[in-house]
C-alpha cells in the first residue's frame, strides 16, 4: 500500500518535485489535470499562466517520472458539456494522450468519472489503467460490475471506508475480477454531504464566478455554514478522513492511498504525516478541505484520540445515529489554542 499524491506549485516556491524526492519511497503515483482542461478543479484560462504552468509541469512530470513514480492523468470533472460524448472531444483526448507520450510522459493511469473518456482511452491506450474518480461515489460491488470492462480500479466512496468490514468486502469482489481499490484518505467534506456535487461544481468553475456579482446573504458552502456554529464542530469527527496513525489497518485491502494536496495550503505535511503514519498537531490542518480557520481558537489534538477511535468512527461509518460517542471523544481532543 502506497500513497498517491495530488501535483501543485506550492506557494512558497518549493518544487513539487523535490516534495517528491524527500518521500519517494512512500509513493506510489502522482495525479494532475492538465491546465485549461476541465477537471475536478478551477481551471485558469488566462493564455499566459496556462503557457507557463503548462511547460512547469511537463518540467516536473519529468523529474517525477525519473524517480520512478507513476503518473496519473486525471479527466474527473463532473460535466464536459455540450461535448461530452463528441467526435471532437474523442480526437481532443488522444491527441492530447499522444502529446504527452511525445515527451516521454504517457500516463500509467487515468482517473476520470466520464465513462466516454473511459471508453475512449481503454480502445486507444489500452495498456493505460483506468480508474474509476472518487466523484463516482462506487459505493457497492454492483456499481463496479456495471463498469469492470472499462475500469481497472476504482477509488471507494469515501463515506463507507471507515467500516474495515465493508472494505474487507470490495476487496474480495477486486480481488475475484482482478481489480484494484483505492480510497481517499484526508476528505475534510462531510459524510454524506448532500451539497457535494455542487460544492464540487461550484470549485471547478471558481474561475468564472468573478465574472457575476456574487448574490449576497445565501450561504453557497454548507460545511462552512455548519462550522460557522461551534455546537457543529463534532460533525467534523463524524467525517470520512482516516487519521495517519490508523492508516496500517487497510494494508491487506487497498493498494493506493490517494492524498487530497492538490489545493492545500502545506502539501509536504501531509505528505509527511501518512507517509509516517504518525501527526502531532491539529488535524484539521490535514484536511482538505481544512477547517482550522472556522475552528479556531480550538484545534482538534491528533495525539488526544483514544487508541480505539477507529473501532468508534467505524461504529457508525454507514449511517449515525447520533450515539454521543463522537460528542465523548471531541471533549477529549479539543484544545484552545
Amino acid at each position: 500500500m502506497k500513497l498517491a499524491i495530488g501535483y501543485q506549485e506550492p506557494e512558497n516556491g518549493e518544487k513539487f518535485s523535490a516534495i517528491v524526492k524527500d518521500y519517494q519511497q512512500a509513493l506510489e503515483e502522482v495525479y494532475y489535470s492538465w491546465p485549461g482542461q476541465a477537471s475536478g478543479r478551477a481551471a485558469d484560462l488566462e493564455p499566459a499562466y496556462l503557457e507557463q504552468a503548462r511547460e512547469n509541469l511537463l518540467d516536473e512530470l519529468q523529474k517525477i517520472r525519473a524517480l520512478g513514480i507513476k503518473l496519473d492523468l486525471l479527466f474527473n470533472a463532473n460535466c464536459y458539456g455540450g461535448k461530452a460524448i463528441a467526435a471532437e472531444f474523442e480526437k481532443e483526448i488522444i491527441a492530447f494522450i499522444e502529446y504527452l507520450a511525445k515527451y516521454g510522459l504517457l500516463p500509467e493511469i487515468v482517473t476520470t468519472t466520464s465513462i466516454f473518456v473511459a471508453q475512449v482511452v481503454k480502445k486507444h491506450f489500452p495498456g493505460i489503467e483506468l480508474r474509476a474518480s472518487v466523484n463516482m461515489r462506487i459505493d457497492s460491488t454492483l456499481a463496479m460490475h456495471y463498469v469492470r470492462d472499462w475500469f481497472d480500479s476504482f477509488y471507494l466512496r469515501r463515506d463507507l471506508q471507515r467500516d474495515l468490514d465493508q472494505v474487507a468486502e470490495f476487496h474480495q469482489w477486486c480481488q475475484a475480477n482482478d481489480k484494484k481499490l483505492c480510497l481517499l484518505a484526508n476528505s475534510g467534506c462531510l459524510r454524506n454531504c448532500p451539497a457535494q456535487t455542487f460544492h464540487d461544481n461550484l470549485v471547478a468553475h471558481e474561475n468564472e464566478l468573478w465574472n457575476h456579482s456574487i448574490a449576497e446573504g445565501y450561504d453557497a458552502l454548507l460545511c462552512w455554514r455548519l462550522f460557522a456554529k461551534p455546537e457543529n464542530m463534532v460533525e467534523f469527527l463524524r467525517g470520512s478522513w482516516i487519521r495517519p496513525e490508523d492508516l496500517f489497518r487497510y494494508r491487506p485491502y487497498i493498494q493506493v492511498v490517494k492524498l487530497a494536496t492538490r489545493r492545500h495550503s502545506h502539501p509536504r505535511t501531509v505528505i509527511g504525516a501518512y507517509a509516517s503514519g504518525s501527526y502531532s498537531g491539529n488535524l484539521a490542518n490535514l484536511t482538505e478541505p481544512g477547517f482550522a480557520l472556522p475552528f479556531a481558537p480550538y484545534s482538534i489534538s491528533n495525539e488526544l484520540f483514544p487508541p480505539d477511535w477507529y473501532k468508534i468512527a467505524a461504529a457508525c461509518a454507514s449511517n449515525c445515529h447520533h450515539c454521543g460517542k463522537c460528542d465523548e471523544v471531541l471533549k477529549q481532543v479539543l484544545v484552545k489554542q
